[in-house]
Parts: C-alpha cells; structure tokens; sequence
C-alpha cells in the first residue's frame, strides 16, 4: 500500500494533546469547543476528527480538516474522515459496553489498488487512550491502560527524548504489560 500522509486521529474525549492545545486556544485542529471544559470531559456533539502531520521525524503536527484536504485532496480527506469516525463510534460504543472508556485513536490509511484502506495498527493501547470506567472522573488524572503510564515515566526519568532511550526498571515494563493485558481482557472477554 502506498501510505496517505495524514494521521487519522479522533477524539471522544479531551485528552492528551488535544487537552494541551485546548488550554492554550480553547480549539482542537481549529475545532472551537465551549469554555469551561475540564480534561476527560467528552466532546460536545460527539467525536471529531483531529488529523496530524505524518512526521518523518520528529513529532506530528495538528492541522485542520481544511489543511488536510490540501495535503491530500478534498475527496481522500473526507472519505478518511467519515471512516475514522465510523470506525471510532463503533470502538466507543464496544469499549463502552465492556466497561473502558476510548478516549481517542489514531488509524493510518493507505491506497491499496486504487482503494483506500486501513494500514497499521488498530485500536492498540500504542495508538489509543482507554481507562476503566470505574477508574475515571472528569477532571481527574486518568488511570491508563495504555502508553501513556510508559510516557509518563519516561518524562518523569528527565530523558530528554533524544536516542538512546533510558533502560526501564523491570516495574515499568511489569505495569505497562498488565495495563496492555488488562484492556485486552476486558475489551474482548478474554486473556492472552
């Protein structure tokens, strides 16, 4: 497949990047939301899609619809668009039921003979924010089964995210993986 070179992000929830850039300009990808929100607070009228840059190197970038539509074309855009927010309201609704919450994912698509179609990962705690449904409070700090327990250690280890990257204390790498198997075991009913 021949990668489209936007990132596909949608967002249920304020959280993450989405919460940072929301402090700062009350907006998401140039997505105005109500003043007042609180981080974890759901986005009003449901999810939104939040494309990004696909760094070579480097970190993404935030970009609205608008500039991905002048990356990729307005036809390319909106069809990855619709497919995000179809296939996240789906994951939301699933999760919702198994009691964790998706706060966002990123999906990455691609042409495939002329098709547009679904590339990379899907739906993993290395491209989603999922907490338990019980664990979680608006506007409290969020109790993670995904990356984002390994991210935070390693900002708290003053690794300054240049190569190499520090080693991980066995403790790290032990919570990370029962975080992983946690929200497998709940989201689909059973354990690896």
């Amino acid at each position: 497949s021949t990668p489209i070179m936007v990132e596909c992000i949608a967002r249920g929830r304020l959280v993450g990047s989405g919460w940072r850039e929301y402090q700062k300009t009350g907006t998401i990808c140039g997505i105005n939301l109500p003043d007042g929100m609180v981080q974890g607070d759901e986005i009003p009228g449901g999810p939104i899609f939040t494309p990004s840059t696909k760094a070579e190197e480097g970190h993404d970038e935030n970009i609205s619809f608008e500039q991905a539509c002048e990356m990729v074309g307005r036809e390319t855009a909106q069809k990855i668009k619709d497919s995000t927010l179809e296939i996240f309201a789906e994951a939301m609704k699933i999760a919702s039921e198994r009691g964790v919450i998706l706060f966002d994912t990123k999906f990455e698509f691609g042409f495939l003979d002329g098709e547009i179609v679904l590339i990379d990962e899907l739906l993993t705690p290395d491209s989603s924010r999922y907490s338990l449904a019980e664990d979680f409070k608006p506007g409290e700090p969020v109790v993670n089964l995904d990356k984002q327990y390994l991210r935070d250690w390693l900002d708290s280890s003053g690794w300054d995210h240049s190569p190499p990257a520090p080693d991980l204390p066995e403790e790290v790498v032990t919570n990370t993986r029962a975080r992983y198997l946690e929200a497998y075991r709940r989201i689909t009913g059973s354990s690896l």
